[in-house]
């Protein structure tokens, strides 16, 4: 059969099966000559591995019978230097030889059998957000540290526990053991180790996931080679969230890659100029940060390759949208017109899909459209809301007479965007509660004892501040379970998720976490907790006492919120309501201590708003208020 030979000025960037072979395609525009290499040639380099120059500093060509698999490098002759490369768009890295002597393999993304659910990401404001480092999130027994599988494994937790959607820490290719993921070198390959490669524990994973699917109501998978290498196994981990209905957010770093580059890192001196000016690295100029190096962002082809790794995560990866790290350095560093290229290029591709971005300080252009100047991102990080609740606790920790500063949470409920859900705002992310850093809201409430009665119940306060919000909350991995301990990415016993006390029953956990997930329904099933309409109604700093009225625009479906970070009930605490009549308490923080809580402080199920008008509103009505705590009402 003759095979008919591509145009290559056509063919997409990097290694790609095509109909006979397999094309390939470079960027190295001060390139000498550049090969392609592999079993399939015995590495050679000569006249028959030659790529051919197709203009704009790109190398093409077309190899005949190569298949999924397959391994491949570029050889590269440049001014400075000679050697191999990794592909810049390489789908994957041979798991052997190690990083970083890997090769890059050959993928047919049309294999991977998803699941046809017809499943849709949240509306942006209905997004409840759980960050996880899959290093550290859930480990095995046997185990050195988490991996893309186990985080499969916890998915009917989250689910039970009512996120919509996962934020994992950068899952791309990075040089070391254990990472944030901050320092990625190989932006289209997934980490090598997130990935199970053991034949006897990777038969366990396959049987556990397909009972996970069997839960579900949905197919099995049909052998376990769907999940032999580490680029499957993050397919199969999006797939079954998406058969749980969570949507999956990657993180990626657009400000800086490395560092810790070798010398076959595809983005480190492409073209292998030599090594004596890093402008001359082609990707990158001689600016650092984080300990790599910073885009440049001036050149169209640092540009290109930028958009086409999103694109790429959004199409090969079926992912709901993405957050992009420090955007705020990109800005500094001349890449505001990057930013835009980007986002107006996905929102063309998937509307639905959200960007976020990280922006320090919050910068209001930075979700403004680019046609007005903005960067085009749909929302952003905030720290509005984490600074004062966390100064508040850390203020209320002190003891019952010191001063807590209310009004300071006020303002940042109040404080918005051009459009409330605009905002995501935390109380503990990677960055605040890693080691070393803040402490986590247990510990920060009591610092003494994590565990006592102060650290449960403000916690209880703070989480109900997050989800009364508005915008979109983010947690953090353990947070809903009273998780005390910073984090490292670096796993051992001092820093893994305590998921041995849930299992153990520890009552404070459990309760907690009961807690949790019913606060999230709460906040589901409410559409005024999640809408634009929202106002403080009072606030009382010697009190302790903040009052939030939340309702959905032109239609009302009022929701109060009135909490206290006082050590003892507020009884007969007059405060106003939108309406006359019957107001339903529809939660109560204090419930979940040690629950059922025998001794609540609350409403008896309700209170009849028959005062006169106060706070601003047309009825009032004298509630109680439990000591650390919250309570919530709608209209009967």
């Amino acid at each position: 059969m003759t095979t008919t030979l591509p145009d290559l000025t056509t063919i997409p960037m990097g290694g790609n099966l095509a109909h006979g072979g397999a094309t390939f395609r470079i960027w190295a525009p001060r390139a000498k000559n550049v090969y392609i290499c592999g079993d399939f040639n015995s590495w050679a380099q000569d006249a028959s591995s030659l790529l051919t120059p197709i203009g704009s500093g790109h190398w093409a060509g077309f190899v005949p019978d190569l298949k999924d698999g397959d391994a491949y490098l570029f050889y590269v002759d440049g001014p400075g230097t000679s050697g191999y490369k990794r592909d810049p768009y390489g789908r994957l890295l041979t798991v052997e030889p190690a990083f970083p002597n890997s090769n890059c393999v050959l993928r047919n993304p049309s294999t991977f059998p998803w699941h046809q659910t017809g499943y849709h990401a949240p509306a942006f404001n209905d997004l409840i957000i759980y960050q996880l480092h899959v290093g550290t999130f859930s480990i095995q027994p046997g185990n050195a540290h988490g991996n893309f599988l186990d985080v499969i494994a916890k998915i009917p937790y989250l689910a039970a526990l009512g996120v919509n959607a996962i934020e994992p820490l950068p899952i791309q290719e990075f040089p070391t053991q254990s990472s944030l993921g901050y320092n990625g070198t190989d932006y289209f390959s997934p980490e090598n180790e997130y990935a199970e490669t053991a034949d006897g524990k990777l038969n366990d994973y396959f049987d556990s996931i397909n009972s996970i699917l069997r839960q579900a109501e949905q197919s099995a998978y049909a052998s376990v080679d769907v999940l032999r290498d580490p680029d499957s196994q993050l397919r199969a981990l999006i797939d079954v969230c998406h058969v749980y209905g969570i949507a999956v957010l990657f993180d990626v770093v657009y400000n800086h890659a490395g560092g810790g580059f070798d010398e076959n890192s595809p983005l480190w001196y492409t073209d292998r100029m030599p090594y004596d000016n890093k402008n001359d690295s082609l990707y990158f100029t001689e600016m650092s940060w984080a300990g790599g190096q910073v885009f440049a962002y001036w050149n169209d082809g640092v540009k290109q390759f930028l958009i086409d790794n999103a694109r790429f995560l959004y199409q090969e990866y079926r992912i709901d949208g993405l957050r992009f790290d420090e955007v705020s350095v990109m800005d500094h560093f001349g890449g505001w017109g990057t930013c835009q290229f980007i986002t107006e290029t996905l929102r063309y591709l998937n509307p639905c899909a959200i960007q976020v971005a990280e922006y320090w300080p919050v910068n209001d252009y930075i979700v403004k459209d680019a046609y007005a100047g903005g960067a085009g991102f749909d929302a952003t990080w905030t720290d509005w809301l984490r600074t004062s609740v966390r100064a508040a606790l850390n203020a209320a920790a002190c003891g019952s007479s010191a001063s807590v500063d209310m009004a300071s949470i006020a303002g940042a409920l109040t404080n918005s965007l051009d459009n409330r859900w605009r905002s995501v705002s935390c109380l503990e992310n990677h960055d605040l509660v890693y080691t070393g850093r803040d402490q986590r809201i247990a510990q920060l409430s009591d610092s003494s004892n994590s565990r006592s009665w102060y650290a449960r119940s403000r916690s209880r306060f703070a989480m109900g501040m997050l989800m009364a919000a508005p915008g979109i909350p983010l947690l953090f991995m353990g947070q809903e379970f009273l998780e005390d301990k910073q984090w490292s990415d670096t796993p051992n016993v001092s820093y893994e998720i305590w998921w041995q006390g849930l299992d153990s029953g520890d009552k404070t956990m459990s309760d907690f976490l009961r807690f949790t997930r019913e606060l999230i329904a709460l906040r589901k099933s409410h559409p005024a907790l999640r809408g634009e309409g929202g106002a403080v109604t009072h606030v009382h700093s010697d009190n302790r006492v903040i009052v939030i009225q939340r309702w959905v625009e032109g239609i009302g479906a009022d929701v109060m919120i009135a909490a206290t970070l006082s050590e003892t009930n507020r009884y007969n605490y007059q405060i106003g309501f939108p309406s006359e009549g019957r107001w339903n308490e529809i939660f109560n923080s204090d419930v979940y201590d040690n629950w059922v809580n025998p001794s609540t402080a609350g409403n008896g199920g309700g209170v009849n708003a028959n005062g006169p008008a106060m706070h601003g509103l047309s009825a009032s009505a004298a509630i109680t208020i439990p000591a650390n705590g919250f309570v919530v009402f709608t209209r009967a």
